[in-house]
């Protein structure tokens, strides 16, 4: 390439970048990532470094009172997968949408379905509009999944706290899977690349010991 980069117009370019629709360098395409230039997920130099070592979360993991176990994702994988299904394609619908409107709206869930559990209902939505988006298709998909339920069991057997336990459980991959860059979206696309492969979870969603697991 005989241009110079479009993001810093001083090095020389050495790559197309989707996100700004342009020839960049690799140095910007490093340092710009997610930050400034909002990127497809099927970008081959993005995909790349996915497969890189990312640092540890710093922090506590969120949530840690609410109980994750084995048997609470091997008795809901359907309901995990409505769930995770759900936050992927309501997400991915606005290129806009970054993990931290995920995370907005997961933690809503979680203190409105923590106030089902006290019974003393109230609805914490998110003032931030695509979250609450976010907020309201999960809530819409929770209550269609309840009644598909009934449908075909007479009942439904989903119980507030086995939606809780979920939220929590997606709400910690997010936490380890967040690469904390503004328009990051690396959470958006494990959670893709975990529940996209087909219609049923692994046996075991997390293995024993895991840190999203906490008994």
């Amino acid at each position: 390439m005989g241009m110079d980069c479009a993001i810093c117009h001083t090095r020389r370019a050495r790559r197309f970048c989707p996100g700004v629709r342009g020839d960049i360098c690799s140095i910007c395409c490093g340092t710009e990532r997610e930050v400034t230039v909002n990127c497809p997920l099927d970008c081959e130099f993005l995909q790349a470094a996915r497969k890189q070592p990312q640092a540890r979360p710093e922090g506590e993991i969120p949530n840690r009172d609410i109980q994750v176990t084995e048997n609470l994702l091997q008795n809901n994988q359907d309901l995990l997968v409505c769930l995770a299904s759900i936050l992927t394609r309501s997400a991915l619908q606005d290129s806009r949408v970054v993990d931290s409107d995920v995370r907005e709206a997961l933690d809503a869930l979680i203190r409105t379905y923590r106030t089902l559990e006290s019974g003393i209902y109230y609805e914490s939505r998110p003032d931030n509009l695509p979250a609450a988006r976010l907020y309201s298709a999960v809530q819409d998909g929770v209550a269609r999944f309840r009644r598909e339920e009934t449908e075909h069991l007479g009942m439904s057997k989903t119980r507030d706290a086995d939606v809780l336990g979920l939220l929590a459980f997606v709400r910690r991959i997010e936490f380890e899977r967040n690469n904390r860059r503004p328009l990051g979206r690396a959470f958006l696309d494990a959670l893709l690349g975990l529940y996209s492969a087909g219609p049923a979870l692994p046996a075991a969603p997390a293995p024993p010991g895991s840190s999203l697991l906490l008994p």
